[in-house]
Formats: C-alpha cells, structure tokens, sequence
C-alpha cells in the first residue's frame, strides 16, 4: 500500500510527465510526517502537564549537567526563539515551579535559568517516556533503517547550515 505522498506523485506524473517530481518524495514525506510526529508529541507531553517549549527547555538544563542551570543568552543560541519568546516560557515554567532564575554570580547583568528539585524530577520522570513514545513513532522502520535515515537527514540539515551552537 503506497502513502499518501505517493498518490500525489503519481498524479503529477501523469499532469505533467515533462517535471521531475522527485523532491516532492522526500520533501512532502519529510514535512507530512514532521506534522504528524508534532501533534503526536504535543499530545504526549500535554498528558504529562507540559508544552514542547517547555520539555525543551527542561532537557536542555537537565544536559548541561549540575547544577542544572544555563544564562537566557545560551538558550538563544541554541534555539531559534526570540527573547520574548524565552521570557514568556520561564515565566509560565517558574509559576509551575519547573525552573528559578537565579543571578550570575560572575555578571550581574545577567540572569541564570536553573531546574528546581520539581523541574528535575518531572524531566526525569517524562524523558524515558517521551523516548519510548519517539521509540514507538519509529516502530515502522528497522534498526538499521533509523541509522540511515539519522545520518541522510543530519546531512541534509547540515548542508542548510544546521550545526551545533557555540
């Protein structure tokens, strides 16, 4: 049984047999299922109490290693949200008593964004869960097929400029 984008293909094909359609099989696949896993983890995480933004912001800290805790300025490096956007997300996370701001000890200018005791154990409670969930979206492929798909997309993502923050 073919997918959906493969029904479309085959209808431009026959429109316009003089194009090549082949981007559309990985572009339109690589979209279709981004909409699809979005809801899929939105959902997921809604079940626990949080937004994606805001597991987002949870891992990362949790990754940072002790004492759980990076300036607002690291966040904008390696995330593509605005100030605002930051602002407004720690505010609503501090009101669920997921994270504190703390001072820069070394700046004062600056303001660091730290997981509290309540913030580290929901991350460690929700993230073997959001991972057998991701685990669960992968099911249709096998093992060595995740491998090849991981490393054809991380090629794809670094040639658009998508390397690591620094």
């Amino acid at each position: 049984m073919a997918d959906a984008v493969e029904s479309v293909l085959e209808q431009w094909q026959r429109e316009c047999p003089d194009l090549d359609f082949t981007p559309i099989g990985v572009v339109g696949r690589v979209m279709r299922l981004s909409r699809l896993w979005d809801k899929e983890i939105k959902d997921f995480l809604a079940g626990h109490g949080l937004e994606p933004g805001e597991f987002d912001i949870l891992s990362t800290l949790r990754r940072s290693g002790e004492p759980y805790e990076l300036t607002a300025k690291t966040f904008l490096r390696a995330s593509l949200v605005t100030t605002g956007a930051i602002t407004l997300r720690v505010d609503r996370m501090a009101a669920k008593d997921l994270v504190t701001r703390v001072p820069d000890a070394t700046d004062r200018r600056s303001v660091k964004i730290r997981l509290t005791p309540h913030g580290l154990t929901v991350i460690d409670r929700v993230l073997p869960l959001h991972l057998a969930n991701e685990a669960r979206l992968l099911e249709g492929l096998a093992p060595e097929d995740r491998q090849r798909l991981a490393t054809a997309l991380a090629a794809v993502l670094e040639s658009h400029g998508d390397t690591p923050a620094r």
